[in-house]
């Protein structure tokens, strides 16, 4: 029942303009913040202040507005029937370039991206330019919702595989895919490792580094940022290389360190778009 209902949802979204969709996600959004935990609140609030030096009242407008991001973004998922029949006007790419260079060498490649923008969008955008995007899912709590969203992701073009199934993922690079990995949350002490992010001892998932270096190829960095007017830019780095020397440990912090690097500076430049909700530094305290 509950699939059917989102999808009658998104039907009904998709007959209302773009601009009335983001204020009504915005709308809903505010109206769900002050229901959000304390504790939750708290921790974004301490979180923004450690890592970027703002006062108490800039830390609670970028933590708030984090959030609130999330309604015209869930309104933008809904409308992707309607989007990606336009999708190269509503989504710019800057960077294209090193992400076709990467690909001619037949390896596949790998995209360093993170919870910042509506980065459900971007693999749909890159899809739709002519780039083979594996999304790289993990599995929805509700089977209802789970269906739905992987339904829509490949609406826009992608492939989705479950997180867990990395021997597809390597199949498919073989053939000339782009693996999309989400590589900015806390993960176990066991499987991280730990980095400096914001200047804190971080751990991180080892996921692109290890891949990049397996296939023999290089990191991209890429993030999306919405801009003033409502659209959106894709932002493409030059690729990160891997070091492949005799310590694959070390070879996976190298380059995974520098990946941080760029995304430290992307949040900088669009702080309100990261998700700062998530602890981020959570097995570090454990």
């Amino acid at each position: 029942m509950t699939y059917y209902l989102v999808r009658f949802l998104s039907r009904l979204v998709c007959l209302l303009p773009g601009r009335l969709c983001d204020a009504l996600g915005r709308m809903l959004a505010l109206c769900l913040w002050p229901f959000l935990p304390a504790k939750r609140k708290k921790l974004a609030r301490e979180q923004v202040a450690m890592c970027l030096g703002t006062d108490a009242k800039e830390s609670e407008r970028i933590a708030k507005e984090s959030a609130v991001r999330f309604g015209p973004m869930l309104f933008e998922v809904l409308r992707f029937p309607v989007i990606v029949r336009r999708m190269a006007d509503y989504v710019e790419i800057e960077g294209a370039e090193h992400l076709r260079t990467m690909l001619e060498k037949g390896k596949g490649a790998v995209i360093a991206t993170a919870h910042t923008g509506n980065w459900e969008l971007m693999g749909g955008a890159l899809s739709q330019a002519g780039f083979p995007i594996i999304g790289v899912a993990m599995r929805q709590h509700d089977a209802a919702m789970d269906r739905f969203i992987n339904e829509y992701r490949c609406l826009v073009g992608m492939h989705i595989t479950y997180k867990d199934d990395v021997r597809e993922m390597f199949r498919m690079m073989k053939k000339g895919w782009i693996v999309g990995l989400l590589a900015d949350q806390d993960t176990n002490r066991r499987d991280g490792v730990v980095l400096d992010f914001f200047g804190q001892p971080t751990n991180c998932v080892p996921g692109p580094a290890a891949m990049a270096r397996s296939a023999g190829i290089g990191v991209i960095p890429g993030y999306i940022t919405r801009k003033k007017d409502g659209t959106h830019k894709i932002i493409l780095h030059a690729p990160i290389d891997v070091p492949r020397t005799k310590d694959k440990r070390s070879d996976i912090r190298t380059a995974g360190q520098a990946v941080n690097r760029i995304l430290e500076q992307h949040i900088r430049e669009h702080p309100e778009e990261w998700f700062w909700l998530h602890d981020r530094w959570k097995s570090m305290h454990e």
